[in-house]
């Protein structure tokens, strides 16, 4: 039997989704789709800022230690919810950990994993980061709560969400970098 040219372009169609949905290789293309895609975050406009009310927050981090978010208030703040099996916040990791490296001294990072800590831990240790790494041991404040991955807030001193990002994002954007050098004056 032979095949017509449209039933050979038709099964490579689906066998390049198969491989794109159903396996690592797939996962991978993800994640560089997500790094190709991603933009620079924009900043809340100030009439529509939420201003974050409740800093009751538990948290452990990656020791087992139990830490509050209300510990941190009054000082810049830049959250971010993630997953290891969650291919655009793999992809927004790199740019992460150089915003952390340049600023990790003068503004409070917490990377909130939504994953097993094992996981998180493998992960962490094969990529070399040093992101200091955070899970939820109480509820999420209302207005922090985002059912989708990666989301990121950046709250100001006054407690200001002046970023509130949902999707993969170019973290160590000079805009970005602009942003925390004016909230840290």
């Amino acid at each position: 039997m032979k095949l017509k040219r449209t039933q050979l372009v038709n099964i490579a169609i689906i066998l390049a989704l198969a491989l794109y949905f159903f396996t690592p290789i797939g996962f991978h293309a993800k994640v560089y789709l997500n790094r190709l895609i991603s933009h620079n975050p924009v900043p809340v406009a100030e009439r529509a800022q939420q201003f974050l009310e409740d800093y009751d927050f538990k948290l452990l981090n990656s020791k087992g230690s139990s830490v509050n978010l209300s510990d941190y208030k009054g000082d810049v703040i830049f959250i971010n919810f993630w997953a290891t099996w969650c291919p655009p916040c793999v992809a927004e990791m790199p740019d992460l950990q150089l915003l952390y490296d340049a600023y990790g001294e003068k503004v409070t990072f917490l990377f909130i994993a939504r994953d097993k800590k094992e996981k998180v831990s493998k992960f962490i240790i094969k990529k070399n980061y040093n992101l200091p790494v955070y899970f939820e041991s109480g509820f999420t404040p209302k207005t922090l709560y985002s059912g989708a991955l990666p989301t990121t807030f950046v709250i100001d001193k006054k407690g200001n969400i002046v970023i509130a990002e949902t999707g993969s994002a170019d973290w160590n954007s000079e805009s970005v970098r602009s942003l925390l050098d004016g909230l840290l004056k």
